[in-house]
Protein backbone atom coordinates (compact mmCIF):
# COMPACT_ATOMS: atom_id res chain seq x y z
CA UNK A 1 0.00 0.00 0.00
CA UNK A 2 1.47 3.40 -0.92
CA UNK A 3 2.26 5.78 1.93
CA UNK A 4 0.96 9.29 2.47
CA UNK A 5 3.32 12.13 1.63
CA UNK A 6 3.37 15.53 3.30
CA UNK A 7 5.80 18.33 2.54
CA UNK A 8 7.91 19.37 5.50
CA UNK A 9 11.43 20.60 4.78
CA UNK A 10 11.93 17.27 3.09
CA UNK A 11 9.29 14.74 2.01
CA UNK A 12 8.60 12.17 4.71
CA UNK A 13 6.48 9.08 4.40
CA UNK A 14 3.91 8.21 7.03
CA UNK A 15 4.07 4.59 8.05
CA UNK A 16 1.83 2.43 10.20
CA UNK A 17 -1.83 2.40 11.09
CA UNK A 18 -1.62 5.28 13.57
CA UNK A 19 -0.21 7.61 10.91
CA UNK A 20 -2.99 6.61 8.49
CA UNK A 21 -5.58 7.33 11.17
CA UNK A 22 -3.94 10.69 11.78
CA UNK A 23 -4.11 11.51 8.07
CA UNK A 24 -7.76 10.34 7.83
CA UNK A 25 -8.58 12.43 10.91
CA UNK A 26 -7.15 15.52 9.20
CA UNK A 27 -9.28 14.85 6.10
CA UNK A 28 -12.39 14.38 8.31
CA UNK A 29 -11.67 17.62 10.19
CA UNK A 30 -11.30 19.46 6.86
CA UNK A 31 -14.73 18.18 5.78
CA UNK A 32 -16.25 19.33 9.08
CA UNK A 33 -14.59 22.74 8.72
CA UNK A 34 -15.84 23.02 5.13
CA UNK A 35 -19.39 22.28 6.25
CA UNK A 36 -19.05 24.77 9.10
CA UNK A 37 -17.84 27.42 6.66
CA UNK A 38 -20.69 26.68 4.23
CA UNK A 39 -23.26 26.95 7.00
CA UNK A 40 -21.67 30.15 8.35
CA UNK A 41 -21.81 31.71 4.88
CA UNK A 42 -25.43 30.62 4.48
CA UNK A 43 -26.37 32.10 7.85
CA UNK A 44 -24.49 35.31 7.00
CA UNK A 45 -26.71 35.65 3.94
CA UNK A 46 -29.73 35.07 6.13
CA UNK A 47 -28.43 37.28 8.92
CA UNK A 48 -26.78 40.25 7.24
CA UNK A 49 -27.44 42.88 9.93
CA UNK A 50 -28.06 41.51 13.38
CA UNK A 51 -28.49 44.99 14.90
CA UNK A 52 -31.28 45.90 12.50
CA UNK A 53 -33.05 42.56 12.73
CA UNK A 54 -32.67 39.37 10.76
CA UNK A 55 -33.40 39.37 7.06
CA UNK A 56 -33.52 36.42 4.72
CA UNK A 57 -31.85 36.62 1.34
CA UNK A 58 -35.20 36.55 -0.50
CA UNK A 59 -36.31 39.56 -2.46
CA UNK A 60 -39.26 40.13 -0.10
CA UNK A 61 -36.98 41.17 2.79
CA UNK A 62 -38.71 38.89 5.27
CA UNK A 63 -37.75 39.59 8.87
CA UNK A 64 -36.76 36.45 10.77
CA UNK A 65 -37.71 36.58 14.43
CA UNK A 66 -36.92 34.45 17.47
CA UNK A 67 -40.65 33.62 17.68
CA UNK A 68 -40.63 32.18 14.15
CA UNK A 69 -37.49 30.12 14.83
CA UNK A 70 -39.07 28.84 18.08
CA UNK A 71 -42.16 27.82 16.06
CA UNK A 72 -39.95 25.62 13.89
CA UNK A 73 -39.46 23.42 16.97
CA UNK A 74 -43.23 22.82 17.32
CA UNK A 75 -43.51 20.60 14.24
CA UNK A 76 -41.82 19.74 10.97
CA UNK A 77 -44.93 21.13 9.26
CA UNK A 78 -44.30 24.59 10.79
CA UNK A 79 -40.61 24.41 9.85
CA UNK A 80 -41.42 23.57 6.22
CA UNK A 81 -44.14 26.26 6.07
CA UNK A 82 -41.38 28.86 6.54
CA UNK A 83 -39.16 29.79 3.57
CA UNK A 84 -36.30 30.56 5.96
CA UNK A 85 -36.95 27.32 7.83
CA UNK A 86 -36.74 25.34 4.60
CA UNK A 87 -33.38 26.99 3.83
CA UNK A 88 -31.81 26.31 7.23
CA UNK A 89 -33.19 22.74 7.32
CA UNK A 90 -31.89 22.09 3.80
CA UNK A 91 -28.38 23.21 4.84
CA UNK A 92 -28.59 20.87 7.83
CA UNK A 93 -29.68 17.96 5.60
CA UNK A 94 -26.76 18.70 3.27
CA UNK A 95 -24.45 18.16 6.23
CA UNK A 96 -26.06 14.74 6.71
CA UNK A 97 -25.95 13.97 2.97
CA UNK A 98 -29.75 13.64 2.84
CA UNK A 99 -30.89 16.87 1.17
CA UNK A 100 -32.67 14.78 -1.48
CA UNK A 101 -35.49 14.33 1.05
CA UNK A 102 -36.42 18.00 1.31
CA UNK A 103 -35.75 18.54 -2.40
CA UNK A 104 -38.17 15.72 -3.27
CA UNK A 105 -40.75 17.01 -0.78
CA UNK A 106 -40.54 20.54 -2.26
CA UNK A 107 -40.70 19.16 -5.82
CA UNK A 108 -43.91 17.30 -4.87
CA UNK A 109 -45.40 20.47 -3.36
CA UNK A 110 -44.65 22.32 -6.58
CA UNK A 111 -45.99 19.41 -8.64
CA UNK A 112 -49.39 19.58 -6.89
CA UNK A 113 -49.77 23.20 -8.09
CA UNK A 114 -48.90 22.33 -11.70
CA UNK A 115 -51.43 22.85 -14.49
CA UNK A 116 -52.78 19.56 -15.85
CA UNK A 117 -51.17 19.96 -19.29
CA UNK A 118 -47.69 20.19 -17.67
CA UNK A 119 -48.10 17.22 -15.31
CA UNK A 120 -46.56 14.64 -17.62
CA UNK A 121 -43.25 16.50 -18.07
CA UNK A 122 -42.90 17.32 -14.37
CA UNK A 123 -43.84 13.78 -13.30
CA UNK A 124 -41.17 12.39 -15.60
CA UNK A 125 -38.52 14.77 -14.20
CA UNK A 126 -39.41 13.99 -10.56
CA UNK A 127 -39.39 10.25 -11.28
CA UNK A 128 -36.00 10.37 -13.02
CA UNK A 129 -34.38 12.64 -10.43
CA UNK A 130 -35.67 11.05 -7.22
CA UNK A 131 -37.60 7.79 -7.66
CA UNK A 132 -36.06 5.48 -10.25
CA UNK A 133 -33.59 2.94 -8.87
CA UNK A 134 -30.51 4.68 -10.34
CA UNK A 135 -31.72 8.25 -9.70
CA UNK A 136 -29.05 10.85 -8.92
CA UNK A 137 -30.93 11.98 -5.78
CA UNK A 138 -32.65 8.68 -5.00
CA UNK A 139 -35.06 8.86 -2.06
CA UNK A 140 -35.28 6.10 0.54
CA UNK A 141 -38.49 4.22 -0.28
CA UNK A 142 -39.05 0.47 -0.54
CA UNK A 143 -39.30 -1.53 -3.77
CA UNK A 144 -43.12 -1.80 -3.74
CA UNK A 145 -43.56 1.95 -3.32
CA UNK A 146 -40.95 2.64 -6.01
CA UNK A 147 -42.86 0.39 -8.43
CA UNK A 148 -46.27 1.85 -7.50
CA UNK A 149 -44.93 5.40 -7.90
CA UNK A 150 -43.41 4.51 -11.29
CA UNK A 151 -46.84 3.30 -12.51
CA UNK A 152 -48.58 6.43 -11.22
CA UNK A 153 -45.95 8.66 -12.86
CA UNK A 154 -46.64 7.07 -16.28
CA UNK A 155 -50.26 8.24 -16.18
CA UNK A 156 -49.83 11.27 -13.91
CA UNK A 157 -52.43 12.98 -11.76
CA UNK A 158 -51.91 15.63 -9.07
CA UNK A 159 -51.70 12.84 -6.45
CA UNK A 160 -49.15 10.61 -8.26
CA UNK A 161 -46.39 11.24 -5.71
CA UNK A 162 -48.52 11.61 -2.55
CA UNK A 163 -47.64 8.24 -0.99
CA UNK A 164 -43.90 8.60 -1.64
CA UNK A 165 -43.99 12.21 -0.38
CA UNK A 166 -45.75 11.11 2.81
CA UNK A 167 -43.14 8.39 3.39
CA UNK A 168 -40.26 10.86 2.93
CA UNK A 169 -42.00 13.38 5.22
CA UNK A 170 -42.35 10.75 7.98
CA UNK A 171 -38.69 9.78 7.51
CA UNK A 172 -37.59 13.41 7.96
CA UNK A 173 -39.99 13.90 10.88
CA UNK A 174 -38.73 10.86 12.81
CA UNK A 175 -35.07 10.96 11.83
CA UNK A 176 -33.55 14.25 10.65
CA UNK A 177 -35.92 16.77 12.27
CA UNK A 178 -35.19 15.81 15.93
CA UNK A 179 -31.43 15.98 15.18
CA UNK A 180 -31.92 19.36 13.50
CA UNK A 181 -33.54 20.77 16.66
CA UNK A 182 -30.49 19.68 18.69
CA UNK A 183 -27.99 20.90 16.08
CA UNK A 184 -25.60 23.81 16.55
CA UNK A 185 -27.00 25.41 13.40
CA UNK A 186 -30.50 25.68 14.89
CA UNK A 187 -29.48 26.46 18.47
CA UNK A 188 -26.93 29.12 17.45
CA UNK A 189 -29.44 30.85 15.19
CA UNK A 190 -32.05 30.83 17.96
CA UNK A 191 -29.56 32.17 20.55
CA UNK A 192 -28.45 34.90 18.15
CA UNK A 193 -32.04 36.03 17.60
CA UNK A 194 -32.96 35.83 21.30
CA UNK A 195 -29.87 37.88 22.24
CA UNK A 196 -30.78 40.42 19.59
CA UNK A 197 -34.35 40.86 20.89
CA UNK A 198 -33.18 41.13 24.51
CA UNK A 199 -30.85 44.07 23.67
Amino acid sequence: MPGFFFSHNNMTELNGKEDCKLAEGKVHKKKQKAFGADLKNYLKCMVPHIESGIKTSSSRNVMLSAEEVIQWSQSLEKLLASQSGQGVFREFLKSEFSEENIEFWLACEDYKKTKSDHLHGKAERIYEEFVQSDAIKQINIDYQMREATAKKAQDPTHTSFDEAQKTVYILMERDSYPRFLKSKAYLNLLNQLQNNTSK
